[in-house]
C-alpha cells in the first residue's frame, strides 16, 4: 500500500510510473443493461396482470445477453489486458463482500417472518394468524417434511460440495490446474444433484405455497436459496471452463475466489434453513415421505 501512496502522492501519479488503478474503457453495457432491466420489469408487471409474456421473455433474454457480454469483457480485462492489479482486486473483494452482505439481508427478512410466525402462532392480538394456523404450530393441515429424510441428504450433499470447492481453491494455489478442474467439476455436479432433489421435494410436498404462513415462508426461503444454488452452480461451471482454459494462476484467481465465497455463503444459509425450518420449525411433527 505504501508503494501505491508513493506512486500517487497528492492523487497524481509520478511521471513515468504507471498508476495502479483500472480506468475502465467506454462500455455500452451499463446503459444496455438498464434498458434490459426496465424491459424485464415492465414485462413482469404486465404478466402479473395476465398479459405481456413476450415482453417478459424479451427482457429476460436481454438481461442474460448483457450479463454475458459485460462479464466477458471483465474476463478480457483480467486475462488479456492484465488490468486487474492488486489495488483493483482489493476493490473487487470489497464489492463481492458487500454483495454477499446484501444477500444476507434478504434471508434475514425471510427468517424474521418465519420466526415471528412460529414463535407467536397463538398470540391473541394476532387473531387472523390464530385463525389461519388453528392456534398450533405447524398450522393445522400442514404435514412437514421429515428433517432426517431427504432434507438431511441434501444437507450432506451441500456440505460435501463446500469441501470440494475448498479442494479446488487449494489446488489452484498450488498450481495444480487439472486437479482444480476436477474438483470444480465434482462441485458443479453436486450442485446439480442438490437442485434435482429440491425439485423432487417440492413435487412431493403435502402443502402448497399459498395455504398459510408456514407454507409461504417455507417455499419463499427454501426456493430463494434454491435459486442461489442455481446461480452458484452456473458461477462455478464458468470457473470450471476458465480453469480448463488456463485463466487462473496461483496469484491471480479472484474470479474463482468470488464463486467460492458465494458458494460457502449458500452452504451456511442452508444450515440455518435446515435447523430452523426443517428441524426446529417442524416441532417434531413430521412424517416420512
Amino acid at each position: 500500500m505504501a508503494d501505491v501512496q508513493a506512486q500517487t502522492a497528492g492523487g497524481i501519479p509520478e511521471e513515468g510510473i504507471p498508476q495502479p488503478y483500472h480506468l475502465v474503457n467506454p462500455s455500452p453495457w451499463p446503459m444496455l443493461s438498464s434498458f434490459a432491466a426496465g424491459l424485464l420489469a415492465v414485462g413482469a408487471v404486465m404478466q402479473f396482470h395476465g398479459s405481456g409474456w413476450y415482453l417478459l421473455a424479451a427482457g429476460l433474454a436481454s438481461v442474460l445477453a448483457c450479463m454475458f457480454g459485460w462479464w466477458r469483457d471483465i474476463i478480457k480485462e483480467s486475462v488479456v489486458e492484465k488490468a486487474h492489479t492488486p489495488v483493483v482486486k482489493i476493490g473487487l473483494r470489497y464489492g463481492m463482500s458487500l454483495f454477499i452482505a446484501s444477500e444476507v439481508m434478504f434471508f434475514a427478512a425471510f427468517f424474521w417472518a418465519f420466526f415471528d410466525a412460529s414463535i407467536y402462532y397463538d398470540q391473541a392480538i394476532q387473531y387472523l394468524r390464530v385463525e389461519s394456523t388453528g392456534g398450533v404450530w405447524p398450522p393445522k393441515g400442514i404435514v412437514p417434511f421429515n428433517p432426517f429424510d431427504l432434507p438431511f441428504m441434501m444437507t450432506v450433499i451441500l456440505l460435501l460440495s463446500g469441501t470440494t470447492v475448498t479442494w479446488a481453491h487449494h489446488a489452484i494455489v498450488e498450481n495444480k490446474m487439472q486437479e482444480a478442474a476436477r474438483a470444480l467439476g465434482i462441485t458443479v455436479l453436486l450442485g446439480i444433484v442438490f437442485s434435482c432433489f429440491q425439485v423432487y421435494e417440492y413435487s412431493h410436498a403435502a402443502f402448497g405455497f399459498g395455504e398459510n404462513v408456514y407454507s409461504s415462508a417455507f417455499f419463499m426461503a427454501t426456493g430463494f436459496h434454491g435459486f442461489h444454488v442455481f446461480v452458484g452452480t452456473v458461477f462455478l461451471a464458468v470457473c470450471y471452463f476458465r480453469t480448463k482454459k488456463g485463466h487462473f494462476t496461483p496469484k491471480s484467481h479472484f474470479g474463482f475466489e468470488a464463486a467460492a465465497w458465494y458458494w460457502h455463503f449458500v452452504d451456511v444459509v442452508w444450515l440455518f434453513l435446515y435447523i430452523s425450518i426443517y428441524w426446529w420449525g417442524a416441532n417434531g411433527q413430521w412424517v416420512a415421505h
